[in-house]
């Protein structure tokens, strides 16, 4: 399956997830929905969201030039090597996965994010 095929049938294709997009963890956007818009300067912030937690948790972080409110970070279920922060703004929220290789960026998606983060962290991406 193609990156895109990801976010368009296992996100943004469930109707539950308006933007979505997968970042390649050392840069670079692999993949995205149409609506969504990831600044180079996002993508690294978002990067960094797993780098520098203390950072994230006194300032939150952006998705689609819309700034979250850190509510938490933590591994996912058993698996070590996927890392979810959530953030809120208002009644909205956002998800980001991190993964050996990529990050997935959602709003408003906690379960469908970390589910397909579990399942590419599975396949070692």
């Amino acid at each position: 399956m193609s990156w895109q095929a990801y976010v368009d049938s296992n996100l943004v294709g469930t109707g539950r997830v308006k933007q979505a997009a997968i970042l390649g963890k050392a840069g670079g956007i692999w993949a995205k929905s149409a609506e969504i818009k990831i600044s180079p300067e996002e993508q690294k912030a978002i990067t960094a969201a797993f780098t520098n937690k203390a950072a994230v948790q006194a300032s939150g972080f952006r998705v689609a030039d819309k700034k979250y409110f850190f509510l938490s970070s933590d591994t996912y279920g058993d698996d070590p090597n996927l890392i979810v922060v959530q953030g809120k703004k208002e009644a909205d929220g956002a998800v980001l996965a991190q993964t050996k290789q990529a990050i997935l960026t959602a709003q408003d998606a906690g379960i469908l994010v970390t589910g397909l983060g579990s399942y590419l962290a599975s396949l070692n991406y």
